[in-house]
């Protein structure tokens, strides 16, 4: 799939930087074509002999080399690729890219580029989390640069958190799909819910959950990549909104079944938001006082109307593929199961949720897929590649 193809690889600085010479390793293997760009931050990390003798190649740095200028130029650097791969992509090189800055050849190339442009995040998990980096990178995927990671995990500074950059491998299989060049779900409609939902018990206070939208915004982001027009309506949520999808906000279980009725007909429905199973019967107007005289308040529940029930139910624009999720904490597939009789669903997406999992908020994911076949289950991974390899299992299924 990869010989002869153009990569343009730019190297930033960070302490990642080691890792992306295994994958200059694994890219010859595959007979890519590689030309790289080493940042100065990036030379202080790996040298450009080493890059060099990897890649088959020679290496640029330079923006005002006028040789380099003169036999090929920073224009022709980022137009003879079909595509540019950012690895490691610092804190620095993202706010560049984001804001159009042009000062070194990097950035440089960067600008001026026509073609493709993946990037692998590598910081700290304090400078990913900043919201300046949130900003830049939801930025960057509005223009269609597609991120791969970053991962959790043990850092170089002692600390842990999301913002290694992802393994070699990952970025290679990144790479691979981008040149895979199908988009198997071209001409389909397809729709995600995600995130949480709030359910409002006063002006102030809600019943909501521990879902962050991690997992459903990045099953959208790889069912647009494959091709289809991809309807996401999200409960209140922190992730960055995905490239070439249509996004709803919503809060409440109400407004989340209205939206997705509303989103109808569609293809495929993945409910994968953690909706509120109840809510206040009776929200009150004001806030309520606490008050060392009167007792607490009881909160009187009603049932939340079932979002994944009502769409596999449908009878005249049930899509043609309805997957639900089953968050569980006790009797992982046994509960599935049940829950996909129940629903009248598909396919169920299960996977544990337990105290110390860190699925919840976490990215990484371990889950078992359910469907009229039996269970498959699945190694550890990224929610980016749970995501993806769902997408995969839903192509095969309706596309023949």
């Amino acid at each position: 799939m990869l010989a002869g193809k153009r990569i343009l690889l730019i190297v930033s600085g960070g302490i990642a930087a080691y890792k992306t010479l295994d994958l200059v390793r694994r890219l010859r293997e595959r007979g890519v074509e590689l030309r790289s760009i080493l940042t100065a931050g990036g030379a202080r990390f790996v040298t450009p002999l080493s890059l060099a003798a990897l890649s088959e190649s020679k290496v640029y740095s330079d923006l005002f080399s006028l040789t380099d200028e003169n036999e090929m130029g920073h224009i022709r650097l980022s137009r003879e690729a079909d595509l540019i791969v950012v690895a490691p992509a610092s804190a620095d090189i993202l706010a560049k890219m984001a804001n159009g800055f042009a000062d070194d050849l990097a950035t440089t190339v960067l600008l001026a580029a026509d073609k493709p442009i993946l990037v692998a995040p590598a910081m700290n998990h304090r400078m990913w989390r900043h919201p300046a980096t949130r900003e830049n990178m939801t930025v960057l995927e509005r223009r269609g640069v597609v991120p791969v990671g970053p991962e959790e995990g043990a850092m170089a500074c002692g600390e842990h958190g999301l913002g290694r950059m992802s393994e070699p491998a990952d970025i290679l299989a990144a790479i691979e799909r981008h040149f895979a060049g199908a988009a198997p779900l071209s001409g389909l409609r397809a729709l995600v819910t995600s995130g949480p939902t709030f359910e409002p018990i006063d002006p102030v206070r809600f019943i909501a959950n521990r879902s962050s939208g991690r997992q459903g915004h990045a099953i959208a982001a790889a069912l647009a990549r494959a091709g289809a027009s991809t309807v996401l309506i999200s409960g209140p949520s922190a992730e960055a909104v995905p490239a070439g999808v249509e996004v709803h906000q919503v809060e409440t279980a109400e407004q989340m079944l209205a939206a997705c009725l509303a989103a109808l007909p569609a293809d495929i429905a993945v409910c994968a938001a953690a909706v509120s199973d109840w809510r206040p019967a009776r929200a009150a107007t004001q806030k309520l006082k606490k008050s060392a005289e009167k007792p607490a308040p009881t909160l009187d529940l009603t049932t939340n109307p079932d979002i994944l029930k009502a769409l596999a139910g449908e009878k005249k624009r049930r899509p043609r593929l309805v997957i639900g999720f089953a968050a569980e904490t006790e009797r992982l597939i046994e509960s599935a199961r049940a829950k996909r009789k129940d629903k009248g669903c598909d396919w169920i997406v299960a996977n544990d949720v337990s105290p110390g999992q860190g699925v919840f908020g976490g990215d990484r994911n371990t889950v078992h897929l359910l469907t009229a076949a039996g269970v498959e289950s699945w190694p550890s991974m990224s929610k980016a590649e749970v995501a993806e390899r769902l997408v995969e299992r839903i192509a095969a299924k309706l596309v023949k």
